[in-house]
């Protein structure tokens, strides 16, 4: 059942033609900045994997994938993804990245189990980037550079598009600025190897290289 809410009397401020322009306005604006600033390239993510290929990102492990067959493939089945986490560390070394470098892309996906509310739908549109970083790099003061940046982004998209659409106010210059909280490295579980720094949607953080998907690889 789904859980959406509205408040009373709600209207969108924009029609339905200038609803789409918007949102290309937002994201084209968005991930040119993002990329520049963390130095990804944008690549096309797949739409759907091979099962036994172990890219496919069984979230919790209890979300049935959407799943076929395919006619002149022998009847070979494919699914649909429900997210890239595993397969961008794949992309990484499969396209050659070095440290420094990543990748970006706007994932599609089908999550059939998906609680529907305001912001979750079963269908899922979502920027998904990972980055290469050394053993050198693996520490809170990277990663908070990076959160960092990726808040100034989201400031200068919010300032572009209160020019151009004005019913949308500036909120995030009215926040508390990202800052370090107490502690110092990176706990030491994860504090060993290169690793990649990454965010799908609303996720982010540091992972472990021992723990990256198939054919991940180690940075120099």
């Amino acid at each position: 059942m789904s859980s959406n809410a509205f408040p009373k009397d709600y209207q969108s401020g924009l029609n339905l033609y200038d609803t789409q322009v918007a949102i290309k306005r937002v994201k084209d604006f968005f991930q040119t900045l993002l990329a520049e600033r963390l130095n990804l390239l944008r690549v096309s993510a797949p739409l759907m994997v091979d099962p036994k290929s172990g890219l496919n990102d069984n979230l919790n492990g209890v979300e049935r994938p959407v799943s076929f067959d395919i006619r002149h493939q022998d009847g070979r089945e494919a699914e649909i993804v429900h997210s890239l986490a595993k397969w961008k560390r794949y992309a990484l070394k499969k396209y050659g990245f070095s440290a420094g470098e990543g990748l970006y892309t706007d994932m599609s996906a089908i999550r059939r189990d998906e609680e529907p509310d305001n912001i979750h739908s079963i269908y899922v549109d979502q920027w998904d980037w990972e980055k290469i970083i050394t053993r050198e790099q693996r520490s809170l003061d990277t990663l908070e550079d990076v959160v960092r940046t990726v808040y100034k982004v989201l400031r200068k998209t919010e300032k572009y598009m209160s020019i151009h659409y004005d019913y949308i106010e500036e909120i995030l210059r009215h926040l508390r600025r990202p800052h370090r909280r107490a502690g110092g490295d990176v706990p030491g579980q994860y504090a060993q190897g290169a690793g990649v720094l990454h965010s799908q949607g609303q996720g982010r953080g540091l992972h472990h290289a021992d723990r990256r998907g198939p054919g991940e690889r180690q940075a120099p």
